[in-house]
């Protein structure tokens, strides 16, 4: 809907920024704030959202306030919204992790300086908190009375989506089914995207997940459902809150929830509950000799035993599987 401002039917916010020649198409959730837009916006542009000036933005007559949700601004169709505002090199810098760091770096940092944990600062937990409340979750599947929960990525996780082939059965992730009908077993599954739903379907049904016989799809999450974030180690970035299925989902907690991803950042609100899988990437070279998803299927069996997944350090999963090996094993 280029051009066009309005609020969508399922609760969302379709906007048209004006910046530097461009025209960036931005969706929120209408009970998204401005500070939230403005969050959106620095991840486009790198334009900190303290120097952004936007135009055509207000309520009641003034320029809107960063508290205010974006559904109540009376945005109609065919309006645009203007911001001006120059990047900042120390974004980009904050955005790269020093190369030094890059080997320790892990789902386990800390920030420095002693400042309050991402996962614990108040204007995170109000977002997540918005989130529970507003983010509409379709289940297709019910949640299973005792079953742990596993939530995947698919980019580079599941499904190499970068590289040309001729079929998406040549892009899957090799045993990806073998792996989610293993898991299905002692989890409840979940998929986790950073893009639309239409695209989380399509792809679920082109890989033949969707629809198949052995395992089943709880519901999916898309990128709606993640919160930008400021972190020193990647500066401003979106990542995705486990708190939103604990929050609608009350049997689902840290004690029982893994989250499979290849982007660290990812983990940001919940990095205990996370591990960071190895890329799947040039599917046409590494298809025949990737196994990841079979050494997972076995780590996931071994902890499912676990009444309590907190004391876990996912990073070193492959050491946890030499010494705990899954009981059929």
């Amino acid at each position: 809907m280029s051009g066009e401002a309005a609020v969508e039917d399922e609760g969302t916010v379709q906007l048209t920024v004006k910046w530097s020649g461009q025209e960036l198409d931005v969706r929120l959730l209408a009970t998204d704030t401005v500070a939230d837009l403005r969050d959106a916006l620095c991840l486009r542009t790198r334009v900190l959202p303290a120097r952004q000036k936007l135009l055509n933005l207000k309520l009641g007559g003034r320029p809107a306030p960063d508290s205010a949700e974006l559904g109540a601004l009376g945005l109609r169709p065919g309006a645009r919204i203007m911001m001006m505002g120059s990047p900042e090199e120390a974004i980009a810098a904050a955005n790269e992790v020093p190369e030094e760091a890059a080997g320790v770096l892990d789902d386990f940092f800390e920030e420095e300086g002693g400042e309050v944990p991402i996962h614990l600062r108040p204007e995170y937990v109000a977002k997540v908190e918005r989130r529970v409340r507003d983010y509409k979750v379709e289940v297709k599947n019910p949640l299973r009375e005792g079953k742990r929960l596993l939530v995947l990525d698919i980019d580079y996780t599941l499904f190499d989506h970068r590289s040309v082939a001729d079929s998406g059965s040549q892009l899957m992730r090799p045993y990806l089914h073998e792996f989610l009908t293993s898991a299905y077993r002692d989890y409840d599954i979940v998929i986790w995207s950073a893009t639309s739903m239409r695209w989380i379907d399509e792809k679920m049904r082109l890989l033949g997940v969707s629809a198949h016989p052995d395992y089943k799809i709880a519901f999916h999450l898309d990128n709606l459902a993640m919160i930008t974030v400021h972190s020193e180690h990647y500066g401003v970035t979106e990542c995705k809150p486990l708190a939103v299925i604990w929050g609608k989902f009350p049997d689902t907690s840290a004690a029982n929830t893994i989250m499979f991803d290849d982007v660290r950042h990812n983990f940001l609100m919940n990095r205990q509950s996370g591990l960071r899988i190895r890329p799947f990437r040039q599917a046409h070279q590494n298809r025949d000799k990737d196994v990841e998803l079979l050494l997972l299927a076995r780590y996931l069996r071994s902890i499912a035993r676990l009444e309590d997944f907190g004391a876990l350090r996912h990073r070193d999963w492959e050491r946890y599987l030499e010494r705990h090996p899954p009981p059929e094993d």
